[in-house]
């Protein structure tokens, strides 16, 4: 029981301990497993022979007291001398068994605390293990922090940098508001005194409408004439004027940048120089149906929804040249113009 018991407490032992011999031992060990049946049923017969032999040696000692024969048959029986041994190997065996009670209990006491030990040891080796791995985790986390904090101090001096550069632009972009203000109220004025208005801005294209000033009794009314300026990185211009509804013939223009204003003072010219004219027509584009057409000089007019009037405007008018009744058409059919001659061909008919 208590060999069992031992070797119960040593399998639950770790093998690190229990590994105190070699491969040698080892097969010894297993030769052992079979000796023991046969040392046991040796010493079973080693303890009756011995039995045997004390008993022999008892009576070898006994006849050696006696002198005569007689006295083996008159003496009594001395005492078994054995009993003695025999009760004092009854206690002994007794104290033996209580012994191995008690090492068993105290083995049985040493497994729990070896359980208790192991899983002490467990628990400690996984709280071993968590704290290692928080110890890396900290570390880890320290150097981006401390990667972090460089960051933000880095940011911080960018921060005060750009705050810096901030204010630096608010105070020019207040000044260039004042001076924006200041250039728009020049324009403004400027624009009160020129010809000219500005419609929009761009990087290579700007948009201007000509207003001509009065120049006669009826110039004053003309419309303003949009036109288009472009410009290329070699500083060449483009220059395109709208008809609309100015009359005048839509022009392109190319050149130097630096023809640009004379080209600008050219249309300019041409548009005044028709003034007369012109402002008449727009006078009747407000009043009639109309179209000018002023590479033909050739104004239509749409008396009804079925009579249409085409008149030729000759070069000068109203000063110099004369507006003439080309043709007449009713219902589509041409109408003949010697019945239809206008007496006064000037200044242009109003139907």
């Amino acid at each position: 029981m208590a060999t069992e018991a031992v070797q119960a407490l040593l399998e639950r032992c770790d093998h690190v301990h229990l590994d105190l011999y070699d491969g040698a031992e080892h097969h010894e060990g297993g030769e052992a497993e079979l000796m023991v049946p046969y040392l046991s049923e040796s010493r079973s017969k080693q303890k009756i022979l011995g039995r045997q032999l004390f008993v022999l040696d008892d009576m070898m000692q006994l006849l050696e007291r006696l002198e005569t024969t007689d006295q083996l048959f008159n003496e009594p029986c001395p005492p078994n001398p054995g009993n003695e041994a025999h009760s004092r190997w009854k206690v002994l065996k007794s104290e033996y068994k209580e012994g191995v009670q008690e090492v068993e209990a105290l083995i049985s006491t040493l497994r729990d605390m070896m359980d208790k030990l192991h899983h002490k040891r467990d628990r400690l080796t996984n709280l071993v293990t968590a704290l290692e791995n928080k110890k890396d985790l900290s570390l880890q986390m320290g150097e981006s922090l401390q990667i972090a904090y460089n960051a933000l101090r880095v940011c911080e001096g960018q921060l005060a940098q750009l705050r810096a550069e901030t204010d630096a632009t608010l105070d020019r972009s207040a000044d260039w508001q004042h001076l924006r203000d200041a250039l728009q109220g020049y324009v403004e004025e400027t624009q009160g005194v020129m010809q000219c208005r500005l419609l929009s801005v761009g990087s290579s294209e700007l948009c201007v409408e000509l207003r001509p000033r009065s120049c006669g009794s009826t110039s004053g009314q003309l419309e303003p004439l949009r036109l288009t300026v472009t410009w290329s990185p070699d500083d060449h211009f483009h220059l395109q004027v709208y008809q609309g509804t100015a009359g005048l013939l839509e022009v392109s223009m190319k050149g130097c940048l630096s023809h640009l204003s004379a080209a600008v003072l050219e249309v300019m010219q041409c548009y005044t120089s028709q003034g007369e004219m012109l402002a008449e027509i727009q006078a009747l584009h407000s009043r009639f149906a109309i179209d000018w057409r002023p590479g033909q000089r050739l104004l239509v007019f749409l008396k009804t929804a079925s009579s249409v009037c085409s008149l030729r405007v000759e070069e000068g008018y109203p000063s110099r040249g004369t507006a003439t009744l080309i043709s007449v058409r009713r219902d589509g059919e041409l109408v003949d113009n010697a019945v239809l001659q206008v007496k006064r061909p000037s200044p242009l008919p109003v139907y």
